[in-house]
């Protein structure tokens, strides 16, 4: 695994450490944070539903590659995840793994790769021939869009955990779900899969106490230059 990047190597490019300066607007009174809330709900409705009537040829190309490697297997993955409040929702992905990886995840645990609650693995056996290359593009994440358009999620915030991830967090670490979670977010663009999970609760938490309308735009912008790099990506 990586050595995990230097906190002033984060995000180089948006300007923020840990205990960096704002260089975001954040919303300091409540008539400022309903202006960013009711602002923020319509990108994500426009940038949504514009990503998935662009993206639709791609989106049904990879539902026609993922039925055709695995015929019997679904082409979505539904796995539950705890959102804003802790309140649990069904997220979407394009299945990139064989249908038998949870049961097939005890076996692999002790090669976990990143510390802490989450759990992640270079060259992870369940990973199907279309899933290796959806993953390291990010399309597989694609479908989230339609969670987006629910409400359930953001275009830009932290992202949602597993409910067995929660049941290891700190009261630290629980501040992540006082906000819609995102479908990109601060850590990954500032270093993708080679943070620790300490790391990516710090950058979580430095996106709540940052955010603003700007500063998920340019998220947005370093996200899609970060997957068309594919950097860090596994």
């Amino acid at each position: 695994m990586n050595s995990p990047q230097r906190q002033d190597e984060w995000v180089p490019v948006l300007g923020v450490t840990e205990y960096g300066s704002n260089t975001a607007e954040r919303p300091r009174t409540r008539g400022d944070a309903t202006a960013y809330s009711i602002t923020k709900r319509a990108m994500d409705l426009i940038g949504a539903s514009a990503g998935l009537i662009l993206l639709s040829p791609l989106l049904i190309l990879v539902a026609i590659l993922i039925k055709a490697e695995d015929p019997k297997g679904p082409v979505l993955f539904r796995q539950t995840r705890v959102g804003k409040d802790e309140k649990p929702f069904r997220m979407y992905k394009f299945r990139s793994m064989s249908t038998d990886a949870e049961k097939r995840l005890k076996e692999l645990l002790a090669r976990n790769e990143i510390d802490g609650a989450m759990f992640k693995i270079k060259d992870d056996p369940r990973i199907t021939k279309v899933g290796k290359y959806i993953r390291k593009t990010s399309i597989d994440e694609l479908p989230q869009l339609l969670n987006v358009l629910r409400g359930e999620m953001s275009l830009v915030g932290p992202r949602p955990p597993l409910e067995r991830e929660v049941k290891a967090y700190t009261t630290h670490d629980k501040k992540r779900l006082s906000v819609t979670p995102g479908c990109t977010g601060l850590w990954q663009v500032s270093g993708r899969n080679n943070l620790c999970f300490k790391q990516m609760v710090e950058l979580d938490m430095a996106y709540i106490e940052k955010r603003g309308i700007w500063f998920d735009i340019k998220i947005m912008f370093k996200t899609f230059k970060t997957v068309v790099s594919a950097k860090d990506a596994f």
